[in-house]
């Protein structure tokens, strides 16, 4: 049997629309968080939560103690969504005009500058590979990933075409103690909490 491009494209469209009703479904119901790539769903358990958190939190306050007030560090819903590229997530932090959070349904990837990221103990793959892969596809500009297991990370910037799909071609490595620049603002990494490190947790 032959399929048609229009579909296999209606098919993959079906396809997502269930994946996402399904990813909908469990919202709040089931530990850790569901999120669609070009790979299919994947679940990030998000532990441990407290280290996690924490470095959300320090960095989204850092970031809008420099950013112009109406740009805002934002932790939360909802999601970011491209349908034709299949691909639905949540970034722990989105760097996004406030006006650009008006309306309703998933934030346009595109309007965020930037996204970031602590990598999660029970997936890295997931911020390391999986996000660096369909982050310059769904085209969020910015990418900051921040490793609690080894306490450093990495900027990634400019999109540029590849034969295996848009990527980032510069790269920026940083380890705690540095200070990073995430779009035009730069922030302290000092005092971020480190997996199993519980002097992270009292500062």
């Amino acid at each position: 049997m032959t399929i048609a491009p229009d579909d296999a494209q209606q098919g993959a469209s079906h396809l997502y629309r269930a994946m996402r009703d399904f990813v909908e479904s469990t919202d709040g119901t089931l530990p850790g968080r569901f999120e669609i790539t070009k790979e299919g769903i994947v679940l990030d358990m998000m532990a441990p939560v407290r280290p996690h958190e924490l470095t959300a939190l320090r960095l989204r306050k850092r970031l809008e103690r420099v950013m112009p007030e109406e740009i805002v560090a934002h932790t939360g819903e909802p999601d970011v969504e491209v349908e034709p590229e299949g691909i639905m997530r949540r970034p722990d932090i989105m760097v996004i005009a406030e006006a650009d959070m008006e309306g309703e349904g998933a934030f346009d990837p595109r309007t965020l500058i930037a996204a970031v990221e602590i990598v999660s103990h029970s997936n890295p793959d997931n911020d390391w590979v999986a996000k660096m892969r369909d982050y310059p596809l769904i085209g969020i500009p910015v990418y900051a990933v921040f490793d609690p297991r080894t306490g450093s990370g990495a900027v990634l910037t400019d999109i540029h075409s590849t034969p295996e799909g848009p990527r980032y071609a510069t790269r920026k490595d940083f380890v705690y103690g540095e200070d990073v620049t995430i779009g035009e603002w730069t922030v302290s990494t000092e005092g971020l909490p480190l997996y199993g490190d519980r002097t992270g947790l009292q500062r």
